[in-house]
Order: C-alpha cells, then structure tokens, then sequence
C-alpha cells in the first residue's frame, strides 16, 4: 500500500491503495466518484475515460502509481451544472439510451473538441470510434458532437467581438 495525492476535478484527493491499483477502481471504491464506469477492463470500450491533463485517457489500465501531479478530470468534474457544451448537446439531441457508455463518450467528445473544435464528419466517426454504444446510438452521438462543435464555435466568435 502506498499513499497517493491526486488533483482530481480541481480538488486534491488522498489515497492509500496498493500502487498497481487502476485509477478507475480508485475513483470509483475509495473516493466514491462513480460516475466513471467499468466497461471492459482492457482499455478497449471507452466507459472508462477521464481526462488526464486534458487528453482522453483510459482510467481501467492506468494504474495509479503512474499518474504523479496530473491534473484527472472525471464527468463529475467536466461541469458541476451540466452546461458544458457536449452535455448541452448530449441533453438536447436525446443520446442516451441506456446511459451506461455516456459518461464515456462525452469525456471522448470533450477532449476532441477541445483539439478539434470544428471537426468533419470524418474526424468526428473517427475521434470517437474508440468508445463503444451497445444501444447503437452513434447517429446520435455524431449529431450532439457536431452540435456541441457548433455552440462552441459560436461562443468562441462571441468573446472575440470588440466594443
């Protein structure tokens, strides 16, 4: 066992598990952050991802004794409120069907839009083919991306107008 201090969603965490333990089943049993889910447990689905200094990472085979000062964001951390523009987007195109890979997929969409702000169709099938819906709600998924993609570009345009 060791002691570990993560900065996860801006807040500083304490964790004394064993240093091979993955962050997912830290976030999940000893800091009680469920909204991360188990998929697979081989970095292959994607219900797994957080943000690891902004960049997608798969929290299921990351073993905790890896991680040193990185800044974690999990889906509680994305926004408190939920106006996060993918969550906006998530909300009104209705993408949840059973809900389970979302968490997931919106950390994806985040992280690329973060990257890409106005992606193509292309890189948005590509950007999140990596993360798996069992209901199949892709078409969806696409369309919130692409959606999220244009209110943020939009509210990029707005801060930049001058008086």
């Amino acid at each position: 066992m060791a002691l570990y201090s993560l900065q996860i969603n801006g807040q500083t965490y304490r964790a004394d598990v064993d240093p091979d333990t993955p962050l997912l089943w830290v976030l999940r049993d000893n800091l009680g952050l469920v909204g991360t889910k188990y998929g697979c447990g081989i970095a292959q689905c994607g219900a797994c991802t957080v943000h690891l200094n902004g960049e997608a990472t798969r929290a299921c085979v990351l073993p905790v004794s890896t991680i040193g000062k990185a800044k974690i964001t999990t889906i509680e951390g994305l926004s408190a409120t939920g106006t996060h523009p993918v969550q906006k987007a998530w909300d009104a195109v209705d993408v949840p069907q059973c809900g389970y890979c979302q968490a997931g997929q919106i950390m994806t969409a985040a992280a690329f839009l973060k990257k890409t702000p106005k992606p193509t169709t292309a890189q948005i099938d590509e950007a999140m083919s990596g993360n798996i819906c069992r209901c199949g709600t892709y078409h969806r998924i696409r369309e919130a991306v692409k959606m999220a993609s244009n209110a943020t570009a939009s509210t990029a345009k707005g801060s930049t107008k001058t008086k």
